[in-house]
């Protein structure tokens, strides 16, 4: 194809269903290139671990999820400036896109500041929050506590990396990401076995790989893309001088709209998500084990539909911002196609494959299992997984962001929550995979829903 498809989007142009589905598809496998091979290089840090024993697997667990919760809030912030940054390209404003990319840098960066500052106060009380016993305790401590100042490397990789993906390029995150998750095996495998150090070698060695890939993707960012780069071509888009990179109230004020549903989201969410390590924690070191395991091991499955869902925020937020509805709703509902039947398939070859995945991460028998029955309760939620995880990335693309965060808290806390801790009382561990089960079906059926009725497109005309 002699022209790209993508600059059709910003200049008006009419694309075939087939240059749809090929910038879907082009957008797409970087980034589940780059998610699978972080889940498989997460899955070998984790077997790392595992194979420490089984204190040391509980003990990252047991934060694990606060991790996530810490990591989501960075995350609302980037994307509220990405999702701008894709409006304003898809408008053919350049010079707009620049000016958000500039300040978003200053903002993130005091946001993944007070994030981290956090994370060191609550350090060392969080494993007897959570429920966690006196033997994993300390190294729980130590683990979320250095992740949490490595947090800020990790906001400015992602802040980079969504800017990039939001101009459409999608490859050299992706690449980096991969190359992040290299050196993440290569690091975690010196400091944990190497140097000695366990469970604060796995820490170490992320940071170490988040602190170099972070300076790599800014690298990209700033002087080598081709629609955002501000150091490498040309004065007109160098800044005339540093105050242009502090926040401007319109600029954060968008962000907020746009991110500040997004990080409640990922507060709320991430909270229901140690509420559930809360409900696992009684049933003992070995489904505290199981449950993060499997986990990970699930994320194989996911991954792909996160990897779409980036691609459809990519072209509904150009779609959005070039004001072109049709070509948006055509966008949207491709991707949530797509997404649906890949992830149907991953659960298939998630149920057949179970024992032998969790027999990668640990050599203890009944975490293999444990985990094992709660793969295969899991596998067949995920075409309805996908459904919620693509459909939210297309929300995202639009600036929707407050109703599907009500959506996803109501099916959290109002589903999850409640059945998990009903379950569990009597099916153990299985009873809160059960729980998850239902609840993914839940809520890939009202995200569908809406993507139907349309009202994600309101501020859209009829083009």
């Amino acid at each position: 194809m002699k022209k790209k498809p993508l600059a059709a989007i910003r200049e008006g142009r009419e694309l075939t269903p087939r240059e749809k589905l090929w910038l879907i598809v082009s957008l797409s496998v970087p980034s589940i290139l780059a998610m699978l091979s972080a889940t498989v290089m997460f899955f070998i840090d984790a077997s790392m671990v595992g194979h420490l024993g089984a204190k040391a697997s509980a003990s990252i667990g047991l934060v694990e999820a606060t991790g996530w919760l810490m990591g989501g809030l960075g995350m609302a912030a980037s994307m509220g400036f990405a999702v701008q940054v894709a409006h304003a390209i898809g408008a053919n404003d350049l010079k707009r896109a620049r000016r958000v990319m500039r300040q978003s840098l200053v903002s993130c960066l005091l946001w993944s500041i007070f994030i981290s500052i956090i994370s060191l106060a609550i350090s060392r009380p969080l494993p007897y929050w959570l429920g966690g016993s006196e033997e994993i305790a300390h190294d729980a401590t130590l683990y979320f506590a250095f992740i949490g100042v490595f947090g800020i490397f990790y906001q400015m990789e992602g802040l980079a990396g969504s800017m990039l993906k939001s101009s459409g390029n999608m490859k050299i995150p992706s690449i980096l990401n991969i190359a992040m998750c290299v050196m993440d095996v290569i690091f975690n495998y010196l400091f944990i076995y190497v140097c000695n150090m366990g469970v604060l070698g796995a820490a170490l060695g992320t940071g170490t790989a988040e602190l170099i890939t972070a300076v790599l993707m800014l690298y990209f960012l700033l002087w080598r893309s081709d629609l955002l780069a501000i150091f490498a071509h040309g004065k007109e888009r160098r800044p005339k001088g540093w105050y242009q990179f502090w926040p401007s109230l319109d600029v954060v004020r968008n962000a907020f709209h746009i991110g500040g549903p997004m990080g409640l989201q990922h507060l709320l969410m991430g909270s229901a998500q140690i509420v559930t390590t809360v409900i696992v924690a009684p049933l003992g070191t070995v489904a505290i084990a199981a449950h993060s395991l499997a986990i990970t091991v699930e994320s194989l499955c996911y991954m792909p539909g996160f990897g779409l869902a980036e691609a459809a925020t990519t072209l509904v937020g150009q779609s959005f911002g070039a004001g072109r509805r049709l070509l948006c709703q055509s966008f949207a509902r491709m991707s949530a196609y797509s997404g649906i039947v890949v992830m149907t398939l991953m659960g298939v070859l998630m149920w057949v494959f179970a024992p032998e995945l969790m027999t990668i991460m640990t050599p203890v028998d009944e975490i293999i299992a444990l985990g094992t029955d709660c793969l295969r309760i899991e596998a067949f939620a995920e075409p309805m997984f996908a459904a919620a995880i693509v459909c939210n990335g297309i929300f995202v693309g639009a600036g929707d962001t407050l109703r599907p965060t009500m959506m996803s808290l109501f099916s959290m806390w109002g589903v999850r929550l409640t059945l998990a801790a009903l379950l569990a009382t009597t099916y153990g561990l299985t009873g809160v995979w059960m729980a998850m089960a239902i609840e993914l079906c839940f809520r890939g059926i009202i995200f569908l829903a809406r993507l139907y009725h349309g009202g994600w497109m309101k501020k859209l005309g009829e083009r």
